[in-house]
């Protein structure tokens, strides 16, 4: 079991990096570079992984990338979204993006990215503590009061800006104006100069099981837009939770 946990360690580390080298994943996991080495082998023999001959450094490979899309076609939440997310990219001129809670964090499962050189940029796969992004507080003000309980008693509210609510008082205080407009505002909480506005998808239970955010940088996001994409993220948001047996009671 101990070979298994490090294996999937070493897996979650290829999959937060843009490629390690041996050395650079002995040194983050803290092992010897023969054990690392062995690893690698194992997993690369099966395709989890593979290596760059030039550059040495080691990524996922093609049958993690087919694993994950197993996870991805778990639910046609991610193919109804597609043109959903399409649409708010138009509309906005920024990166559209569909996710889910995945402990405590969001777990970013669709995307449609704009065309601008300066973006923001979440591809699949990608967590972002709930804390401090636009679906991860839509999805914190509309979850059951026992599970919000729990998550201020446990969660870790970590500061990444000046502007990261760290505070369970404050955060409590967002949620409420999150559930009176509709819509979440991540103000360059995760990241300085990027702004997120994210809405709820609900279940047919009524259940928030998803969000839609639109996010992209300060300067072309700007206050005065804020309320006019607000509005139309809570409308697409709305469009998936009908596709999804939502019947617009219980949320909200």
């Amino acid at each position: 079991m101990r070979a298994l946990d490090r294996a999937l360690d070493l897996l979650d580390l290829l999959a937060q990096g843009q490629g390690l080298t041996l050395s650079e994943i002995a040194a983050r996991m803290k092992l010897a570079p023969s054990t690392v080495h062995r690893v690698l082998t194992t997993l690369a023999a099966r395709n989890v992984v593979e290596s760059d001959p030039l550059t040495q450094a080691w990524y996922v490979g093609p049958t993690a990338f087919r694993h994950g899309m197993a996870f991805m076609r778990r639910s046609g939440l991610i193919d109804r979204s597609r043109p959903l997310l399409r649409r708010l990219m138009e509309f906005t001129g920024e990166t559209a993006n569909l996710g889910i809670r995945n402990g405590d964090a969001v777990l970013f499962i669709g995307q449609a990215e704009t065309h601008e050189t300066i973006r923001a940029f979440f591809p699949p796969g990608t967590r972002s503590p709930l804390h401090s992004s636009g679906i991860g507080k839509a999805l914190l003000a509309y979850a059951a009061p026992d599970a919000l309980r729990s998550f201020m008693r446990e969660a870790e509210l970590t500061r990444f800006t000046e502007l990261t609510l760290t505070e369970p008082e404050a955060l409590v205080k967002d949620l409420a104006a999150i559930r009176q407009r509709g819509y979440s505002i991540d103000n360059e909480e995760r990241t300085i100069g990027m702004r997120c506005i994210a809405a709820p998808v609900f279940d047919m239970l009524g259940e928030a099981v998803a969000g839609i955010s639109v996010s992209g940088p300060v300067h072309r996001m700007t206050d005065a837009r804020i309320a006019a994409y607000g509005e139309e993220i809570v409308r697409a948001a709305r469009e998936l939770s009908l596709s999804d047996g939502f019947s617009g009671q219980g949320a909200g």
